[in-house]
């Protein structure tokens, strides 16, 4: 009779053995087929930061652009025509999927000029006054619509009007969703003037922020506020980054609700 130790190391050797096979049976798979005991490890899942985020905790001077669009075909052109005269390589467009199905040659324009795009909903309504059910089915669409113009699958997104609870960044957080609002509200769809616009966003402006403007047609005023808002930074020592890129370099600041 054998001995538990004996039947223990009898163990050891036929687990070696098992691997030793395995191995060789694995090199004698074919290149380019797959094997039970060579299967890749599933990729591990993405981390969701949870919350709303604001702005990035850094000493570091950098800022990103963000630019909201959900109508209209007189912003668009003119701001991405000063991004590109002023070289601002890096910025974040959140795109709406009612703006973007009807101006699917500006999207394509956003992402050709390399900019970050971000999803902005679908129906222009406030978050929290509808059911989940609706949520996912407005995010979904207005994804949908953004990835049939530009190829780009969205994962970040500026809720309609900026309006979250809870709840709504819980599902949003669920459907693999950063949530991005704002640091520096340029309020220039307050159509307050160019001057005011500028003074706000130069004055305001931290390293790490996040800040918001419009490229839709209710904020005309950005075009001319734009190119002073961009030298302006610029002069203050600001380098511009997407939010992707900030998120990634710098702690986060974000709010629940």
């Amino acid at each position: 009779m054998r001995t538990k130790r004996t039947w223990k190391k009898a163990g050891v050797w036929m687990l070696t053995a098992a691997l030793f096979s395995g191995l060789l049976l694995g090199s004698s798979v074919p290149q380019g087929t797959s094997h039970p005991a060579m299967a890749e490890p599933a990729p591990a899942k993405k981390l969701v930061p949870q919350g709303a985020i604001y702005k990035v905790n850094t000493d570091k001077k950098i800022v990103a652009l963000t630019f909201d669009i959900s109508w209209g075909e007189k912003a668009p052109g003119p701001i991405l025509d000063i991004m590109e005269q002023k070289s601002v390589k890096k910025a974040t467009f959140f795109l709406s999927g009612p703006w973007t199905s009807t101006h699917p040659e500006i999207a394509k324009r956003i992402k050709s000029m390399g900019y970050e795009i971000g999803n902005h909903g679908n129906k222009h309504d406030d978050f929290p006054k509808h059911p989940n059910e609706w949520i996912q089915e407005q995010v979904t669409k207005s994804e949908q619509t953004i990835f049939d113009a530009t190829g780009v699958k969205t994962n970040l997104i500026r809720t309609p009007n900026g309006a979250f609870d809870k709840r709504v960044i819980q599902k949003l957080n669920s459907m693999g969703y950063t949530v991005i609002q704002w640091n520096t509200d340029s309020r220039d769809w307050m159509r307050p003037g160019p001057d005011k616009i500028v003074d706000r966003v130069l004055t305001k402006a931290v390293p790490g922020d996040i800040i918001l403007m419009h490229a839709s047609d209710s904020a005309l005023q950005t075009i001319d506020a734009l190119p002073r808002i961009i030298d302006g930074l610029r002069a203050k020592g600001y380098e511009f980054l997407t939010v992707s890129e900030l998120l990634a370099g710098a702690n986060v600041t974000s709010k629940a609700e």
